[in-house]
């Protein structure tokens, strides 16, 4: 069943289980979405502002060109989601588990994304200007074509992440653990010959 459009802000709704629910145009500004579960279910182009979505578990669900501002999204987890296209601001994103997730073309601009264990995602041509990845695990992540310019990744450990060499000439990548393939690629993008 599809729902479109619905009210859902301030709704209390935590601790609740959603399967194949379908969403388009909804609002769940305010709700209160703790302890959420869901699996394969459906949101697009949903308003998840100032809701709180902590300690919420989401398997192979979608949450497509969706915009989560100030969401709390604490101690979360994402498996077998898609993110594609959602814009995040200003969210808290302290110990989220994302786990084979697709976040393609999603904005994360400026977002804290500090120790966080990020391997293996799909952040295709996603938005990560100014983004702290400090300390991150992206190891096997895809950043082709993604926005990086004032990107933070030291510490953080991508090996065997794929990286453009437009990102490896933006991104802040001083004591990041790389690859010999990215090291290379890194030299050759900052104009260095190699023989």
């Amino acid at each position: 069943m599809l729902e479109t459009g619905e009210d859902y802000r301030e709704a209390v709704l935590s601790g609740q289980w959603w399967e194949k629910r379908r969403f388009t145009g909804c609002d769940f500004t305010g709700a209160d979405l703790s302890g959420l579960r869901t699996r394969g279910c459906t949101f697009d182009d949903c308003v998840f502002t100032r809701a709180d979505l902590s300690r919420s578990r989401h398997d192979a669900s979608a949450f497509r060109s969706c915009t989560f501002d100030r969401t709390v999204l604490a101690e979360s987890r994402w498996t077998a989601c898609s993110l594609l296209g959602s814009s995040f601001d200003e969210c808290g994103f302290g110990g989220i588990a994302l786990t084979e997730c697709d976040l393609s073309l999603a904005s994360l601009a400026k977002a804290r994304l500090r120790r966080l264990g990020l391997s293996g995602l799909r952040l295709r041509e996603a938005n990560l200007m100014e983004a702290d990845l400090t300390g991150a695990d992206l190891r096997g992540s895809d950043l082709t074509g993604a926005r990086l310019q004032g990107a933070k990744f030291e510490g953080a450990d991508l090996r065997g992440a794929r990286l453009d060499a437009n990102a490896l000439v933006q991104a802040a990548l001083r004591g990041a653990e790389v690859d010999v393939e990215t090291a290379i690629a890194f030299a050759a993008a900052q104009g260095l010959v190699i023989r």
